[in-house]
């Protein structure tokens, strides 16, 4: 039989845990108390006023719905923060990108872009991604907007077309991107994203031949869900397979060789066919990225129309929490020395997962039960959290161990 106590220290609450000899380990899980809370709900900057975002800045109009709360989050470039665990994830895939395409001189092909300015135009967020007027996504409700022709972007993609027009064709864009959502566990109005973008010529598609003229790229033929129009199906099967053959790749090198992917049929309006990976994490299907062949127009429109190219897109936290076990998105965002400290080491691909720690054992050398110390530290992401408060959730800790490691209270 194993006993449970919880004792009160300051701020602090202690669990105490009696175990058995045979219970060797036991699995905990850290527990921060939260309240969700609407963004939208707090008062927005005034019309007509002029606001400065990250050196910029903006007159405000009729649709300005940022706050002085939102925006004091610009510039905090979590992605950029040494031992922040998104630097560390942002690190691995910039690395593993750097590794699969090099060139023939060996240097990486794939360019990083990860300090461009947050604000963009409505043009580079929706219209160059051929986002029709009428979408949802374009909707007051789901953005920020600092006034009618500018707003926080809302996915690292707006920047997709003015990298291609200055000439890039491999690059990676990391930065953070705003929408407006209810806030829990899972979901805040900023967060991080990676876009991917791989474009190729004829020469990267069919290797080099005497008579280039004899291989072709493009037909005008019928769209079907399988592919566009203007793509000869043999280079789009070769497209996709260098696609989705790095994709399976970085989520194997990241989750493990042996974890179990499939891709799933998508929509997005800047790519076709789409598609969406997914992997079986403790025996669920969680979805990594987005991802599917660029539009044609898409590369037309900015210059590059002798190119076909492919996209991705993936959230650094949603890959962050699954991989280090981190269970509240609101911590990346935590000052608490108690979670950075745990992300405090150099080699980004170190196997780590987030913890609540063993403190102190003892074993009684009569009755040979051990008992297990764990201090656990409360804090609310927004607020001064009362004790009442904590008593509350410690609490439940009491009961939910009890219940699923058979302990009890001592």
């Amino acid at each position: 039989m194993c006993s449970l106590s919880g004792r009160q220290r300051g701020g602090k609450m202690v669990l105490q845990i009696l175990r058995p000899p045979l219970l060797k380990h036991l699995q905990t899980a850290s527990l921060t108390c939260v309240v969700s809370r609407n963004y939208s709900a707090k008062a927005t900057i005034k019309q007509g006023e002029q606001v400065t975002i990250a050196g910029r800045e903006y007159l405000t109009d009729q649709m300005t719905n940022v706050t002085s709360h939102l925006l004091s989050h610009v510039g905090r470039n979590l992605h950029l923060q040494k031992y922040h665990p998104l630097n560390h994830i942002s690190q691995r895939i910039v690395q593993y990108m750097y590794q699969k395409y090099v060139s023939s001189r060996g240097n990486p092909l794939f360019s990083v872009h990860n300090q461009i300015h947050p604000v963009v135009t409505t043009w580079q967020n929706f219209d160059s991604l051929l986002i029709p007027k009428d979408h949802v996504s374009r909707q007051k409700s789901d953005n920020y907007y600092v006034n009618k022709e500018n707003l926080l972007r809302a996915h690292t993609s707006a920047h997709q077309c003015e990298l291609i027009g200055m000439g890039f064709d491999n690059f990676l864009v990391i930065g953070d991107v705003y929408r407006r959502d209810e806030i829990d566990a899972s979901h805040y109005p900023v967060f991080h994203q990676v876009e991917g973008v791989r474009l190729c010529t004829k020469r990267d598609i069919f290797g080099s031949h005497q008579n280039m003229d004899s291989f072709r790229m493009f037909e005008n033929g019928e769209r079907t869900r399988q592919k566009q129009g203007v793509h000869i199906a043999q280079v789009l099967q070769l497209l996709e397979s260098d696609l989705k053959s790095c994709l399976l790749g970085l989520a194997t090198t990241l989750f493990g060789q042996d974890v179990e992917a499939r891709w799933v049929d998508a929509y997005f309006p800047f790519t076709h066919p789409s598609w969406e990976l997914e992997v079986k994490i403790n025996n669920d299907w969680v979805e990594l990225l987005g991802c599917g062949i660029i539009e044609q127009e898409i590369l037309s429109n900015t210059g590059a129309q002798d190119k076909i190219g492919w996209a991705f897109g993936l959230g650094l936290e949603r890959w962050a929490m699954k991989l280090y076990s981190i269970p509240d998105i609101r911590l990346f965002w935590s000052t608490d020395s108690g979670f950075l400290s745990q992300f405090q080491f150099d080699d980004p691909a170190t196997n780590f997962k987030y913890q609540v720690y063993l403190i102190d054992t003892y074993t009684h050398p009569k009755k040979k039960s051990t008992s297990c110390c764990y201090r656990i530290v409360y804090r609310h992401m927004e607020k001064v959290i009362t004790q009442e408060e904590v008593n509350i959730i410690h609490k439940r800790i009491e009961e939910k161990a009890t219940a699923d490691l058979g302990v009890t209270m001592r």
